[in-house]
């Protein structure tokens, strides 16, 4: 089995067809796809184009986003997250990435209005009551629920779970095969705990997704990834631990980046099969 995956985000430009046709084309076996895509490319057709090229789906990105304060907000984030695990049902996505929410009134991008809540317990509790809804139903369909960490930069807009360890905090109640964890090494490559969260995970790990951190950061943050080798991460100990832990899964590369998203995508699938084979793995 070949492990490498294109998250479609690393080639923004494509859509769930030219994906799919471009990792035919150099040889990939898995495709992470996004929800905004395979809605415009039509669900059912989605997933019979992924079926028909005999790909895997390595993940579907991405549920979430829970925090959000008031019922009837909470309600439709809530909603909204079930539509998200049927879609991954229906393209047999290996899970469903939640990226959980920031902080109730701040967006992303935008300065602080009036309203933003401070409240970083509270915010994080609606994450484990939002948990405890969805994952019978996502049980009943059959779909692994994966939370991603992100980086402390992205807590007040994105999401208010920052560490691996706070991952597995909020998956250890369920099943292993229903709560996973997304190690993604933009995100955790800093944490002095690490390894041993890594370790800790085992079974629960549900994604391995790479990309570099560069330094400095561009003026938006959320662009700060980079191809594997143009950053400061040092790929090759953080993936034997991963591997160590028992993980068999596919190996996503995603990658937002401006510079990235202009290139030719199909030089951009070359560049990251040959980084993968000399940094990553």
């Amino acid at each position: 089995m070949n492990p490498l995956s294109l998250n479609q985000r690393t080639t923004k430009s494509w859509t769930v067809a030219q994906a799919v046709d471009g990792c035919v084309r150099h040889g990939l076996e898995a495709v992470g796809l996004w929800r905004e895509e395979v809605a415009e490319q039509g669900l059912a057709a989605s997933a019979e184009l992924v079926r028909a090229a005999g790909l895997r789906v390595s993940s579907l990105c991405r549920g979430g986003f829970l925090t959000a304060a008031g019922p009837s907000a909470f309600a439709a984030a809530l909603e909204d997250n079930r539509r998200a695990v049927d879609e991954a049902a229906e393209l047999g996505a290996a899970c469903l990435v939640l990226v959980v929410g920031g902080l109730p009134g701040v967006v992303p991008g935008r300065s602080l209005a009036d309203g933003v809540s401070r409240d970083l317990v509270a915010s994080r509790e609606r994450v484990a009551e939002a948990l405890a809804e969805l994952v019978p139903y996502a049980g009943e369909r059959d779909v692994r629920l994966a939370l991603e960490p992100l980086h402390p930069i992205y807590c007040p807009d994105r999401a208010v779970v920052s560490t691996l360890g706070q991952a597995l905090d909020l998956a250890v109640p369920y099943p292993v095969e229903r709560v996973g964890v997304v190690v993604d090494t933009f995100h955790v490559w800093w944490d002095p705990q690490v390894f041993e969260q890594i370790a800790r995970a085992g079974a629960r790990i549900a994604s391995y997704q790479v990309c570099d951190y560069l330094h400095p950061l561009p003026a938006d943050v959320l662009l700060g990834r980079g191809m594997m080798g143009d950053g400061v991460i040092d790929f090759p100990p953080i993936t034997r631990a991963v591997l160590d832990a028992g993980y068999t899964g596919d190996v996503e590369v995603e990658i937002f980046n401006a510079d990235v998203w202009a290139a030719d995508p199909d030089e951009v699938l070359a560049s990251m099969k040959r980084r993968y084979a000399e940094v990553v793995s």
